[in-house]
C-alpha cells in the first residue's frame, strides 16, 4: 500500500471542495467525510475525505484532509515527485484536465 497524507485543513483552499454527503466507517479510524473538487470543468467525487471525530486509536486524524494519491495528478516532497500508487481507485486525472489545478 502507498503511503496516506492526511494534510491540516488551513493547508487546504478548502473553497475548492464541495462536502458531500458520502461517509463510511472504518473500524480503526472512525467515520470519514468526504468532498468532491471541481476542476477543469470536471467533478470528481469523493477525491478527498477526513475524520472530523475519529476514534481514540487515531486522534491525530482529527481535521485532517486525505486526498486519494491515486487521483490526483501529483504528489510533491521537497520538490520531488512522489511515485503514484496504481490502486483500483486509480484514474489518469493529468490527462483529463486542461492545466494544473491547485487546491493545496
Amino acid at each position: 500500500m502507498s503511503t496516506r497524507y492526511y494534510l491540516p485543513m488551513d493547508d487546504i483552499r478548502m473553497t475548492a471542495l464541495t462536502r458531500s454527503e458520502t461517509t463510511t466507517r472504518c473500524p480503526y479510524k472512525g467515520i470519514a467525510s468526504y468532498w468532491s473538487v471541481e476542476a477543469g470543468g470536471l467533478v470528481f467525487d469523493d477525491i478527498v475525505w477526513s475524520y472530523s471525530e475519529p476514534l481514540e486509536e487515531a486522534p491525530k486524524l482529527k481535521n485532517l484532509l486525505y486526498f486519494f494519491n491515486e487521483n490526483i495528478d501529483a504528489i510533491l516532497i521537497d520538490g520531488k515527485k512522489q511515485k503514484q500508487a496504481k490502486t483500483k481507485w486509480f484514474k489518469l486525472l493529468v490527462k483529463t484536465l486542461d492545466g494544473p489545478e491547485h487546491i493545496v
